[in-house]
């Protein structure tokens, strides 16, 4: 558990998830936007019934980051009988308070294990439809976008809803009829608006904006159709607080959620008439809200009728859509890593012509012109930065064979570069466990035609792979440098016996 808490705040693996999720996130919005485009104009019915897949794999990611990732769970407060007649088998409006960071994500929880996460739609804002993976998902997904124009946003709403409801599956509106999170500030401004126009001063909820739900009603009665009023709530006692970072670190949450099902019928006919309902249901939010505050339940004092608890249970395929989209990411960043270092090789092997052995094919040795060009970037390290000492040099100094490398120090910076770079890849690539060691002699000797430096150049692999399986960082450093330095300098032939 130990290990695992720890990864779990790790900053590394935050951002991996993170990646995960923005890549995800535009691969999916690549397929969506050719579906759209290419198949929605001849028929709706696949486009829709293709993107709700396209839709579940991407929201699941943070559905699998508050069930299994954190362990957080959900308390359901439904009339059971309703529950199994109706919940992910119809249309739905939802009336939803927005009173934490995290409710509209416990409502995608509820909206997964009913099996409709793939279809959820919201009312938001026209610019969010602009934002990468998020927005876009939502764009091609037909959530109803707004722009706080009232003579556009009348028309947008009802032209929208009529498309929506002919989806071949159920389909959850979310209406955050508050208009935007509650907060001390916003709270005051709400009560002191609602004073001015003599409305209902509601305690925890702001006045609900009533244009947005009396404009959608008209337009969804006749249909298959209800109002799902939903009230979330979390003990203020729990001594984990419901928040996206809390979520991200591993932290488990618990969220109660009240549901209950209102056939569109008693919504009464007229705008006035149904503003005044929208308000009356939210003074009884209110005391919902206001009796969990107080004691944990939300019926203990607000005169709502007591329903049935219940969980349920978690499925499986947020996690494996999850574990999908992580693996697919490894095995890019793998792929992007070895083919990193095969280029590096396939340069230093086809722009140094020294390197294809100038001492009857024994030596090997590293041009500088255009391989110091693909390398500009990295900055120079002489042999001190690889913590190595004046003895392990001293014998060489005056040998005729390393004479002429000593004397071009312009060479001998580009060498020791291009030996950085080379090390700092492999040491990369053994961290992750890839490549295998056979494989690395391959990308190494592919290209080498002298057989006797490709079986010099195997064996000085073998010996320089069990230096990097070592603990002791700086004697693979040394023996890196050494054993390459030497290459370079002398050739096969006096590095054969090379020590340390």
């Amino acid at each position: 558990m130990g290990v695992l808490s720890s990864l779990k705040r790790s900053s590394i693996v935050h951002l991996m998830l993170a990646i995960t999720f923005f890549t995800s996130g535009l691969i999916i919005n690549f397929f969506q936007c050719i579906l759209y485009f290419g198949l929605r104009p001849f028929s709706k019915y696949f486009y829709r019934k293709i993107n709700y897949y396209l839709c579940y794999s991407f929201y699941s990611e943070l559905v699998c980051m508050a069930e299994w990732w954190s362990g957080s769970d959900v308390i359901f407060y439904i009339d059971k009988k309703e529950f199994d007649k109706y919940y992910g088998h119809e249309h739905a409006y939802l009336l939803m308070n927005h009173s934490y960071e995290v409710d509209w994500l416990l409502g995608w929880v509820a909206c997964d294990r009913l099996g409709v996460l793939g279809n959820c739609k919201a009312y938001a804002k026209k610019t969010i439809q602009y934002i990468p993976t998020l927005g876009w998902a939502w764009k091609f997904a037909e959530s109803i976008f707004l722009e706080r124009n009232w003579n556009k946003d009348k028309d947008v709403i009802g032209s929208q809803i009529k498309e929506l409801i002919e989806y071949p599956d159920p389909i959850w509106l979310l209406l955050y009829a508050e208009g935007t999170r509650v907060t001390p500030k916003k709270l005051e401004a709400s009560q002191k608006f609602a004073k001015e126009k003599s409305l209902p001063i509601l305690k925890y909820h702001l006045t609900p904006r009533t244009k947005g739900f009396i404009s959608s009603i008209p337009h969804m009665k006749g249909k298959t159709m209800a109002i799902y009023n939903i009230q979330i709530a979390f003990k203020e006692s729990d001594s984990v607080k419901p928040t996206m970072t809390n979520l991200l670190l591993g932290k488990k949450i618990e969220g109660h959620m009240y549901m209950k099902r209102i056939p569109l019928e008693e919504v009464p006919e007229g705008d006035e008439a149904a503003a005044e309902w929208l308000h009356k249901l939210y003074q009884e939010k209110d005391k919902m809200a206001e009796s969990f505050h107080e004691t944990g339940d939300f019926f203990a004092t607000s005169g709502v009728p007591k329903t049935d608890t219940f969980k349920l249970k978690r499925r499986d395929y947020s996690l494996i859509n999850t574990l999908f989209w992580v693996v697919m990411y490894q095995h890019y960043i793998i792929l992007f890593d070895s083919f990193h270092l095969v280029q590096l090789y396939t340069v230093l092997l086809e722009n140094n012509k020294a390197g294809q052995s100038t001492r009857n094919g024994n030596l090997l040795s590293f041009g500088s012109n255009n391989v110091n060009e693909r390398l500009k970037n990295v900055d120079y390290y002489d042999t001190n930065n690889w913590g190595m000492t004046n003895s392990n040099w001293g014998n060489t100094r005056n040998t005729g064979s390393y004479h002429n490398y000593q004397e071009n120090h312009n060479q001998k910076q580009n060498d020791s570069c291009i030996i950085q770079c080379f090390f700092n890849e492999l040491n990369i690539i053994d961290q992750r466990g890839f490549p295998i060691r056979e494989s690395m002699i391959r990308v190494m000797t592919e290209r080498i035609q002298d057989s006797e430096l490709h079986d010099f150049i195997e064996e000085s692999i073998i010996k320089c792979f069990q230096f990097l399986n070592s603990v002791n960082r700086m004697e693979k450093c040394e023996y890196s440098q050494n054993l390459f330095s030497c290459l370079i300098g002398k050739g096969k032939e006096q590095c054969e016996d090379w020590n340390i």
